[in-house]
């Protein structure tokens, strides 16, 4: 029996719970609006449940095994012995305690959390499906609404996820054993991250990618570091090539790839990733019925106050587009609910930063040499080698650089690539630079602790300038 349909009101609708929607959640409730934020999977949304904080888990438990198991030279002995499935309820734990830090942030902002599949009915009312049987519908009454739905894996032709042969991201973070071998398709960021996880727990990766290279929009110096130090672990790459089909030999997939001349490839493992980027998700809310449609690339475009075409529905995070990063979303959360609110809130960043969780980390903030060309600047460049820093010594780890690119004639600092250990971290103190419009001689004369990684940032700076004591100036 079906419980019969119900109608609430609420000054703010949220639909989805990942960064952007539960951002949007807490703060509009922090401004005293009535707020009711639908989910229909997990709160925290792909990035907490299935993306960002589970796959950096597998990231470090692997880096703590590889590292130790590979540590003769420093004097330390050690045989690690992995347990897959002890390592896997590890980043479970995370995650939980992180999904249900999500829940009592929203409850103690008054948000309303209601669990079900939220839809447009019209301009001003969605009708939320409950999961289960005879849990029943709701229609609630809105005067604004936030999408914020996210995005899922792309599902290549002939190649949909069953999550036993052909594995999305999500599948990999949820094995219960190491395989023997996995062909990922991508070599993007996704790609990349799991194919280090994979082969530092032992598995065989070969990685087909289309285009030439990795990490596509990422610089050759950037993506020869992590591809070298990939290679070092045993993972073969295979570029210029489109996987087109695949058969299950009963034991492993026999995949066949071809090139842009129609020579085609052979490849044999006991899994395939298929990790060729995520696409948004429109297609679970109607927006027709609010009066909305998505672009050409699927995504539901905004302004600069994150509002759509019909002004009182608004979106953020992967939906809205790119960069489809979690602290974009953030933002983007913040600034819908004080939009709503009534406040002076507007998307004004000059930069927003990336990370990739490969080893070497990479992070980028910015602009790069030649995207300031592009923009009309002159621009001067300063880099430090980490294989001159005291500290990536102390770490044993020093493949890598801290590159600054600002503007020669005012000295603004326009960006940052870092490649090496905690360049995720590193790489914030330029975006800082960029967005207080900071100059080199700014950067330059911040007096960084020593013994640290981050000194390389100042004499990246330094070394524009022609001032850096601790390399050679360009």
């Amino acid at each position: 029996m079906v419980v019969g349909d119900i109608a609430t009101g609420t000054d703010v609708l949220i639909i989805g719970g990942g960064p952007g929607g539960y951002v949007a959640a807490i703060r509009a409730g922090q401004l005293d609006l009535d707020v009711t934020l639908v989910e229909m999977d997990a709160y925290g949304g792909t990035c907490l449940n299935e993306g960002c904080i589970p796959s950096k888990a597998l990231v470090h438990a692997t880096d703590v095994a590889h590292d130790a198991g590979g540590a003769e030279h420093m004097g330390v002995h050690a045989d690690p012995a992995v347990d897959v499935q002890g390592m896997v309820d590890w980043k479970d734990g995370v995650v939980d305690q992180l999904t249900g830090g999500v829940e009592k942030l929203c409850k103690a902002s008054g948000v309303n959390l209601v669990e079900g599949r939220a839809e447009f009915a019209g301009e001003n009312t969605v009708r939320v499906a409950h999961g289960g049987e005879g849990q029943g519908s709701e229609s609630i009454e809105f005067e604004h609404a936030v999408v914020a739905t996210g995005s899922r894996p792309i599902e290549l032709p002939g190649f949909e996820f069953d999550g036993e042969r052909i594995l999305s991201s999500t599948h990999v973070l949820d094995l219960d054993e190491v395989p023997e071998s996995m062909l990922v398709v991508g070599g993007g960021y996704i790609g990349m991250e799991l194919s280090t996880v994979l082969a530092k727990l032992g598995t065989e990766v070969t990685v087909v990618e289309m285009l030439d290279d990795i990490l596509p929009g990422y610089e050759d110096d950037v993506t020869r570091l992590v591809r070298e130090r990939a290679e070092d672990l045993g993972v073969r790459f295979e570029f210029g090539e489109t996987a087109q089909g695949w058969e299950d030999t009963g034991t492993d997939a026999f995949v066949t790839t071809e090139t842009e001349d129609g020579e085609t490839g052979e490849y044999t493992a006991e899994k395939v990733l298929v990790a060729v980027g995520r696409r948004p998700v429109t297609d679970t809310v109607n927006l027709e019925a609010v009066g909305l449609e998505p672009n050409d690339r699927g995504f539901v475009e905004t302004d600069h106050e994150a509002r759509t075409d019909v002004d009182h529905v608004f979106a953020v995070g992967d939906v809205a587009g790119e960069p489809m990063l979690a602290h974009k979303a953030y933002r983007e959360g913040e600034v819908a609910a004080e939009v709503i609110a009534g406040e002076p809130a507007a998307l004004d960043h000059q930069a927003v930063p990336a990370a990739v969780f490969t080893d070497p980390e990479v992070g980028t903030v910015g602009l790069t040499e030649d995207e300031a060309e592009a923009e009309g600047f002159d621009p001067v460049v300063g880099q430090m080698p980490l294989r001159a820093s005291g500290r990536a010594l102390t770490l044993d780890d020093t493949d890598g650089f801290v590159r600054i690119v600002a503007d020669e004639e005012t000295g603004f600092v326009l960006g940052a690539q870092i490649v090496g250990p905690d360049a995720s971290e590193m790489v914030a103190e330029v975006g800082l630079a960029v967005e207080m419009g900071a100059q080199l001689e700014d950067v330059a004369g911040t007096i960084h602790t020593h013994p640290t990684l981050s000194e390389a940032v100042g004499e990246a700076a330094a070394n524009a300038l022609g001032k850096a004591t601790h390399t050679l100036n360009r």
